[in-house]
């Protein structure tokens, strides 16, 4: 009768709420109240450090807040680690007794097996020896088995609860992706989306770059190794392999992995999922977490589902930045045009006048084309106008914008530099394309140029552009193939008038 009177009472505890502590709590009332005991625990793994540590008490033992018993030591280490209850009738006569409570002479530790693995202890202490007979010990052990299924319980209804998170994550990113346009601002706000999602320190989202790995958004607690827009060689780049193989890696115990590459100082575990697009491998997503062995293949659909909505906007990004780029580019010679000089010219402004450095403009303009075109042909001028354009980009700093104008005049935006080196550049490019071959012309090619720097000749776009143009009208006048700036220092080899 007593048993069916414990196991019913029990049973209604686990099924009164999903809520661990609270189950845990009325289970632990119920074993004080029925086999009349000082105290009672129940304790829970810690698969990461190995060791059981309390997570509810009854009786009043403060001591057992902070302890912490290691398998196979002490009666609950022992007891978890052989997966059987072990009795101890008088704790005094057992040296496996570690003591933690004053006054404790009886010990019982049950453990509570999940899905066929521990999970945790249920631990009983009394104040009289020999106080768990064979009857008690079978009754423990039986009512045992309800609080594995509150663990049980409680471990499903915390997973359904955090999938049920994940789905509602998985839906605010399609929703963000279909609000916001501009990829950095949309990784960034994923980021933090993810993180609660899924319980990790830190999320990360890596982008190919050519050849190279760029850092395109990071967020977490942890300490990140790469600023945000960092270039990391490809071969050294961090989930290599995951890259490689467009293939979910889980690294559970990064410091046994013998060619890790770090993304963050602290990182334990992580996990890399291929960012894939019609095939081809975009980026990655990579969660890290500060804990050993934290993620499980049961996390990998979720994140899949959300590596798809990355490489979905990653792909977007892609084909509104090519469009970007068709509607700034000249259709003849490739490089850019008037609409995009306006807009880098505007920026560049913008950058000089914030911290306080100079910026340039060379207008250039190729002498004589319209007599080239009327001798040779526009076909061979439209040749020519490339072969200049391809000079002009050979010659210059990758950070500088060159630009076709408008029909043989061209534009070039220098980013922080002063009059002198301007002049030298246009001398530069002068000096090459006088020296240039060009096939089917068996005349020399020579250019005019005139360049003005902020603020020394103007400081609106206005200004430097009427400066600049000024200067190449001067250089004109000066009997073109050379090049002059704004204040009227002129460089280059004077040849005969006209247009």
């Amino acid at each position: 009768m007593q048993k069916i009177a414990i196991l019913y009472d029990a049973s209604q505890a686990v099924l009164s709420t999903f809520e661990l502590d609270e189950v845990l709590s009325r289970i632990l009332v119920i074993a004080r109240d029925f086999f009349h005991l000082q105290h009672a625990a129940v304790l829970l793994l810690d698969k990461e450090k190995e060791d059981l540590y309390v997570r509810r008490q009854i009786g009043g033992a403060p001591e057992l807040d902070h302890a912490r018993f290691p398998l196979g030591k002490g009666i609950v280490g022992i007891a978890a680690q052989k997966k059987r209850p072990i009795c101890v009738p008088d704790v005094s006569k057992d040296n496996r007794y570690i003591q933690v409570i004053p006054g404790t002479r009886a010990e019982l530790a049950i453990p509570l097996i999940v899905n066929g693995e521990v999970a945790g202890v249920l631990d009983c202490q009394s104040e009289n020896p020999g106080h768990f007979d064979s009857e008690t010990t079978d009754l423990l052990a039986l009512f045992s088995t309800q609080a594995s299924m509150a663990l049980q319980n409680a471990e499903l209804y915390t997973l359904e609860r955090q999938r049920a998170a994940q789905l509602r994550a998985i839906n605010s990113i399609a929703q963000e992706m279909n609000a916001v346009l501009d990829l950095k601002e949309l990784l960034s706000r994923i980021g933090p989306l993810i993180r609660q999602a899924f319980l990790v320190s830190h999320v990360s989202i890596l982008v190919k770059h050519e050849d190279e790995v760029m850092l395109m958004a990071s967020s977490g607690d942890l300490t990140s190794i790469f600023e945000e827009g960092s270039l990391i060689p490809g071969e050294r780049a961090p989930c290599a392999q995951a890259f490689v193989t467009g293939k979910t890696t889980i690294e559970n115990d990064v410091k046994t992995l013998p060619e890790y590459v770090a993304l963050c100082h602290e990182t334990a575990s992580r996990i890399s999922i291929p960012l894939v697009s019609f095939s081809q491998v975009l980026g990655m997503l990579v969660l890290d977490s500060n804990k050993l062995r934290r993620f499980s293949d049961d996390e990998v659909q979720p994140l899949e589902s959300v590596a798809g909505i990355c490489a979905t906007a990653i792909q977007n990004a892609h084909y509104v930045d090519r469009v970007k780029q068709l509607a700034y580019l000249d259709g003849l010679t490739g490089i850019f045009n008037r609409r995009y000089f306006e807009l880098r010219m505007a920026e560049e402004l913008e950058r000089a006048r914030r911290f306080n450095t100079s910026m340039s403009v060379i207008m250039i303009d190729i002498d004589h084309f319209k007599r080239l075109n009327d001798e040779y042909g526009h076909l061979l001028g439209d040749e020519v106008l490339r072969q200049v354009s391809s000079i002009f980009n050979q010659q210059v700093r990758k950070v500088d914008v060159v630009c076709r104008y408008g029909g043989e005049e061209f534009a070039i935006l220098l980013s922080q530099t002063d009059p002198h080196y301007s002049l030298a550049i246009a001398e530069k490019l002068r000096t090459t394309v006088n020296a240039w071959s060009f096939p089917g012309v068996p005349r020399s090619v020579t250019i005019s140029a005139g360049a003005a720097t902020y603020p020394a000749h103007g400081t609106t776009r206005d200004e430097l552009v009427k400066a600049a143009d000024s200067a190449l009208y001067a250089a004109k006048q000066a009997g073109r193939n050379c090049v002059r700036l704004a204040d009227g220092i002129a460089r280059g080899v004077a040849q005969s008038a006209g247009k």
